[in-house]
């Protein structure tokens, strides 16, 4: 492992053989072991190099890496292994922290944005697509480091770059806000924490899926469970509040609305439906190829769509 600048340049390693993925071994120093009595002809290595925080405080968890992220990471290399479902799609990653998803979609699709705001994380962003760049031979030029405020409208001010201006290299030019209006595929991980960010989190997935080509969201999120006084329990916070926002999808294809999930204040059930339709999915179905993370029993995902004429 590489200290840098007070972040930890970590390596993730995937292996594709047969359908099947090989565990990943690290020293104790957490440096990855490579057996290469087992290669052949037929492995492919994929290695995925991202600079971190092993900690940070409260302003700037984006700095780290977290289990939702390395969930969703899975996923997108499973597809990409085993389909073409992404093959040349425009994509965005909303909250991307490190850019690690952004990163791994960046291998197969046509372009991608991986957005967030603060020029402390999009620089750390803008670090790793340039770390991978030669590593996974992807295109820069197709991968955007954009910020993308939820507290602002979409679409966000179209600007030019000022070089004397280090921060505004994240600002949009109008043929990119127009190319992100007509992606197909919308990533989130982790942004499922606080009620307040899930209001803004949702609003700008609104603003995004209701413009454009239609669009999927794919989100994923760790409970996290805190005792709370009103409730004289331990419960997770903001869970509810998150599913307020979605009626879901059950395996015939029917949307189940259930008011229960309304009671946070996110909606007034007597006026109104949910704007999104949520599926959630089968996580024994993503294989997990990166191996140094404990999955649990407290990590979701779920497939979102937008409904812009709820019932």
């Amino acid at each position: 492992m590489v200290r840098c600048g007070g972040l930890i340049l970590g390596l993730f390693a995937f292996w594709w053989e047969g359908g099947s993925p090989d565990a990943v071994t690290v020293d104790e120093d957490g440096d990855l072991i490579l057996d290469r009595r087992r290669r052949n002809r037929e492995r492919s290595d994929h290695v995925l190099a991202v600079q971190h925080g092993i900690t940070s405080s409260l302003r700037s968890v984006g700095l780290q890496v977290w289990k939702a992220a390395l969930l969703l990471t899975d996923f997108v290399l499973h597809k990409s292994f085993t389909s073409s479902e992404f093959n040349g799609v425009t994509a965005i990653e909303i909250g991307a922290g490190t850019g690690l998803v952004g990163l791994a979609l960046a291998r197969v699709a046509q372009k991608v944005f991986i957005t967030d705001r603060g020029s402390d994380i999009l620089d750390n962003c803008l670090a790793n697509v340039q770390l991978n760049s030669s590593i996974l031979k992807i295109d820069e030029a197709k991968t955007y480091v954009r910020e993308l405020n939820w507290k602002m409208s979409w679409p966000p001010p179209v600007a030019t770059c000022n070089p004397s201006d280090p921060s505004s290299r994240y600002l949009w030019s109008r043929s990119e806000i127009e190319a992100a209006e007509e992606g197909t595929a919308l990533f989130a991980a982790d942004v499922i924490y606080s009620d307040d960010l899930t209001d803004l989190f949702f609003g700008t997935a609104k603003k995004l899926m209701s413009r454009g080509a239609a669009k999927v969201l794919y989100l994923t999120l760790e409970k996290r469970y805190n005792f709370s006084l009103d409730e004289l329990d331990v419960v997770a916070n903001g869970y509810k509040h998150f599913r307020s926002f979605f009626t879901v999808q059950d395996v015939l294809g029917l949307s189940l609305y259930n008011p229960l999930f309304a009671e946070s204040g996110a909606l007034d059930v007597t006026t109104c439906r949910p704007d999104f339709v949520g599926e959630q999915m089968d996580l024994t179905e993503v294989p997990q190829y990166i191996r140094e993370y404990d999955r649990g029993k407290d990590l979701e995902m779920w497939k979102i769509m937008y409904n812009p004429n709820p019932e």
